[in-house]
């Protein structure tokens, strides 16, 4: 079909409005008249506002028939329905136009998460995403995933001590389930293990942690948590030396600025298809920790307030010392 005007759909979260990036690049420029939208949550238009390939990021409002109304008005010819959920489809249903999806594989997710069979394919969701648009006769472009800053996000890097600016590693506090979060021990030992300067980053709710970790491994910690916006954070990363990270909104932010990273898994399996995704010509590495032969991983695609079994293995066994290395 010949598509003027499509609406692109994903609300949430950090990371998977990161891994949509390829597929909106793809969409204009390989459809160079159309015009495109994205609807997401207002939280997170910070995150598309910058990028050259939208031509208006549209946040959810808290009346949902405000949002449909205005959505009405565009005159959409397509969506391109990138969450699929009840929300999306109540968008879909209320425009009544032609509209592109992918199979998030939630129950093939389910048999892995409870009864530990695997019959996922080997595919990343990025490339998934990319089923959406094949009948719009847009392909995937090896380019990888887009992170674009604005003026204000520089400011992050200018404070920093002068030390630090020397270079250093920036290892991500925080995520939004505990049960993917590195432990305050296992970060400890990390940041006692490394000889560079560090940088802490995460929200608000991170910082008493992090504060914990750069009282116990000195002066060569800078703790960023709760400091930042999510840009600002994001320039912390792209001038860093190499990130560490859980799995999380900063880890594909990461990867989207084409860093070397260094993940480690919690609850969450890089099965999902939703390890660092890369761009065909990245000389940028990956190395992924899994605490292996643990019968209880993955126990949530998302992940938990706390381990369901109480020990958080699969967190506090990690090599700390193998990573360090």
């Amino acid at each position: 079909m010949k598509a003027r005007k499509i609406l692109v759909i994903r609300f949430s979260s950090i990371g998977d409005i990161v891994l949509t990036t390829p597929v909106v690049r793809a969409v204009k420029e390989q459809l160079p008249s159309v015009r495109l939208h994205y609807l997401t949550k207002a939280v997170n238009t910070p995150l598309l506002e910058n990028n050259p390939y939208i031509d208006k990021v549209i946040p959810l409002a808290d009346d949902f028939s405000s949002t449909v109304s205005f959505l009405k008005e565009q005159d959409y010819d397509c969506i391109v329905d990138l969450h699929k959920n009840i929300r999306s489809f109540r968008v879909r249903l209320a425009l009544r136009k032609k509209c592109f999806s992918f199979d998030k594989l939630d129950f093939k997710k389910m048999l892995l998460v409870r009864f530990k069979l695997n019959l996922l394919p080997e595919r990343h969701i990025v490339d998934r995403y990319f089923d959406a648009v094949k009948s719009l006769h847009v392909s995937n472009d090896g380019k990888g995933l887009d992170y674009f800053f604005c003026e204000k996000d520089h400011k992050s890097f200018e404070e920093l001590p002068e030390d630090f600016k020397e270079g250093y590693v920036a290892i991500v506090v925080g995520s939004r389930h505990n049960t993917k979060q590195m432990p305050e021990d296992i970060l400890t030992k990390i940041c006692n293990g490394i000889k560079k300067h560090i940088v802490l980053l995460g929200g608000k709710t991170d910082r008493e942690k992090a504060n914990n970790i750069s009282e116990t491994a000195g002066a060569k910690v800078f703790n960023a948590c709760g400091l930042y916006d999510i840009g600002q954070s994001a320039m912390l990363l792209n001038k860093s030396l190499g990130v560490i990270t859980p799995d999380t909104g900063l880890m594909h932010i990461a990867a989207a600025l084409d860093k070397n990273i260094i993940c480690l898994w919690g609850n969450t399996v890089t099965d999902f298809g939703m390890y660092p995704y890369r761009k065909k010509a990245s000389c940028a590495t990956t190395c992924n920790f899994e605490v292996e032969g643990l019968s209880c991983r993955p126990c949530s695609k998302l992940g938990f307030d706390r381990c369901p079994r109480k020990h958080f293995n699969c967190m506090e066994k990690q090599d700390t010392e193998r990573i360090v290395n």
